[in-house]
C-alpha cells in the first residue's frame, strides 16, 4: 500500500516528513520536484514531477492519495482515486461536489477523509468532545440554552502594524473579505455579507488572559447537526469563526473600503495587485515565529444560570520544529493516514472523526505540537 502525497507546499512538510520517517511507503509528487527535494530529500529519493494523469497511472488499489493541492484539484484527484480502488485524504472543507462522490465511495468499500487538518480539522475534534462530554454531564437537560462558537487565527507572534502576517498568497485571505457568513445569534438566523459588519471582542481564556477580534466565517449552520447537537435542543447562540488581533480592523479598514468596491474582471485585478503588495510588506521573514490561537466552548444555562460551561484551548506558535501552521495542518492529515492504514477509517466522504478515543490518541499528538492545550472549566 503506497501513500501518493500530492502537494509540497509550506504547511504540508511536517505530516509528510513524520510518515517518511515512520517508514511509510510514501511517493512524493510535487508540480516543482526541486522545491520538494529541498523540503524531504534528505529522508527520500521518490520524489515525481505531479500532474493528474501521471498520480492516476501510478496508483494501485488500496493505495491512498493525499491532496496538498489547490482547492480545484482536490475533486479530480477523488474522482482518479475511485477510477483506481484508491482512498483519499484532504484537509480542506468537503464541498457539494465532493459530497456528491460519498455513495460512490462507500459501494467500493474506499475511506475520503477531509476536513482534517487545524482548522476545519482540530477544531472538529474539540467540538466532537465537547458535546459528548456535556451529554454526559449531569448539567444536560434538553431544554438548556446553548452557545456554541468555535474561533482559530494564525496571527504573528509578535505583532506588526498591519496585525497580520502571510506565509503564503494574501489572495485568499483578500477573496475571503467578500464571502458571507451565516450563523445562529439570539436564536435565529444570523447572516453577514461581509467580515467587518460582525467583528466583535473575545476574551480568550488562555494562561495568561488575551483578548482577540473575532467574526463569524463561512456558513456555520451544517455543523450544528455534524457536532451531533440533537434537534430538539434550545440553540441560542452557534458560530464558527476566524480570530485576530486586537487592532486589526482599525488596521484594515482601507482595505475593507476598497475590497467593498471591487467587481468584475478589473475588481480581481486589483485584488492581484492588493496580495501582491501586501506579500511584499507583510509576509513572514525566514524563520520568523507564526502564532495559532484555537478556541472552542460550549456553554449551557437554566432559567438565567450557567450549568455547564467549558472552552477547549489551544495555543501554539513556530519554534525550532518549524511554524505553527505547519505542524497543525499537516500532522493531523498524517494520523488521518494513519487511521486508513490501520483499517479504521469509515467508507465514504467524511470530515474529522467523532469516536472519543481516536480524539483523545489525536489530542495527545496535538498536545506535543502546540505549547499550550487546555480544557477550561468555567
Amino acid at each position: 500500500m503506497t501513500i501518493h502525497w500530492c502537494g509540497t507546499g509550506l504547511s504540508a512538510i511536517p505530516g509528510l516528513r513524520r510518515l517518511i520517517e515512520n517508514d511509510r511507503n510514501v511517493v512524493v509528487w510535487n508540480r516543482t520536484v526541486d522545491k520538494a527535494r529541498d523540503a524531504v530529500g534528505d529522508l527520500t529519493n521518490d520524489i515525481r514531477t505531479f500532474n493528474l494523469d501521471a498520480v492516476t497511472t501510478a496508483l494501485a488499489p488500496g493505495d491512498i492519495a493525499v491532496s496538498m493541492l489547490p482547492g480545484d484539484l482536490h475533486v479530480p484527484l477523488a474522482q482518479r482515486c475511485l477510477q483506481k480502488g484508491a482512498h483519499f485524504v484532504s484537509s480542506s472543507y468537503i464541498t457539494p461536489e465532493m459530497r456528491a462522490l460519498d455513495e460512490d465511495f462507500r459501494d467500493a468499500g474506499l475511506a475520503c477523509v477531509n476536513e482534517i487538518g487545524l482548522d476545519p480539522g482540530i477544531d472538529h475534534l474539540m467540538a466532537h468532545w465537547l458535546v459528548a462530554d456535556y451529554r454526559a454531564s449531569d448539567a444536560y437537560d434538553v431544554g438548556n440554552k446553548l452557545s456554541f462558537i468555535s474561533y482559530c487565527g494564525g496571527v504573528p507572534k509578535a505583532p506588526n502594524p498591519f496585525r497580520y502576517k502571510f506565509s503564503w498568497s494574501p489572495l485568499g485571505v483578500l477573496k475571503a473579505l467578500r464571502s458571507p457568513s451565516r450563523s445562529i445569534k439570539d436564536g435565529k438566523a444570523f447572516d453577514v455579507d461581509r467580515p467587518w459588519d460582525a467583528i466583535s471582542s473575545y476574551d480568550a481564556p488562555l494562561p495568561d488572559a488575551e483578548s482577540f477580534e473575532v467574526y463569524p466565517n463561512r456558513d456555520s449552520i451544517p455543523f450544528i447537526e455534524e457536532y451531533n447537537f440533537d434537534p430538539a435542543w434550545n440553540i441560542d447562540l452557534f458560530v464558527r469563526g476566524t480570530l485576530r488581533l486586537n487592532g486589526w480592523a482599525e488596521a484594515w479598514k482601507d482595505v475593507f473600503s476598497e475590497v467593498e468596491t471591487l467587481q468584475g474582471e478589473e475588481g480581481d485585478a486589483r485584488l492581484k495587485e492588493m496580495s501582491d503588495q501586501f506579500w511584499d510588506e507583510n509576509s513572514y521573514d525566514q524563520g520568523e515565529p507564526d502564532r495559532v490561537i484555537m478556541c472552542v466552548a460550549l456553554k449551557a444555562e437554566k432559567d438565567g444560570a450557567e450549568v455547564y460551561h467549558k472552552t477547549y484551548v489551544m495555543d501554539a506558535w513556530g519554534d525550532a520544529r518549524g511554524t505553527a501552521m505547519a505542524r497543525l495542518v499537516s500532522t493531523p492529515v498524517s494520523l488521518a493516514i494513519d487511521m486508513i492504514l490501520e483499517g479504521s477509517a469509515p467508507a465514504g466522504v467524511s470530515a474529522a472523526t467523532a469516536d472519543p478515543e481516536m480524539i483523545e490518541a489525536w489530542m495527545g499528538h496535538v498536545k506535543e505540537l502546540a505549547q499550550h492545550v487546555e480544557v477550561v472549566d468555567h
